[in-house]
């Protein structure tokens, strides 16, 4: 009996980390890079979410999206996942930096995509 209790609980473990695969693959689909002025109305209402470089973006998204208290408390805590602020606003807009992005709704996760990455980029939306 408790094999079967034991081989169902596997079941639900590997169910839950295939659906966290599939929404982190589903969410790194619907990133895209946005310049600050395509921001700037999602910052002037709230909703927009500062992910440091230290951070992997879409692993934050996918903590956002299944409401993964323990992990967002973290990452608010230490500074590396954040509402971004007006200071941060005043300096983007005087720079005007491209965004790597992704929409948990309410909120948008923005990170700095800086000009010596190595990544690849996509096409920047304006």
């Amino acid at each position: 009996m408790n094999d079967k209790k034991d081989d169902s609980r596997r079941d639900v473990d590997n169910e839950a980390d295939s659906d966290s695969e599939d929404l982190a693959s589903r969410l790194n689909r619907e990133t895209a890079v946005v310049a600050w002025s395509e921001m700037i109305k999602h910052f002037a209402r709230g909703a927009v979410i500062h992910v440091t470089p230290e951070m992997d973006l879409i692993e934050a998204a996918v903590s956002i999206a299944n409401d993964d208290s323990t992990a967002v408390q973290s990452w608010l805590q230490s500074g590396v996942v954040r509402r971004a602020s007006d200071d941060d606003a005043r300096d983007w807009t005087a720079r005007e930096p491209n965004f790597w992005c992704v929409v948990i709704a309410p909120w948008v996760l923005i990170q700095e995509r800086h000009p010596d990455s190595k990544a690849a980029m996509p096409r920047v939306v304006h």
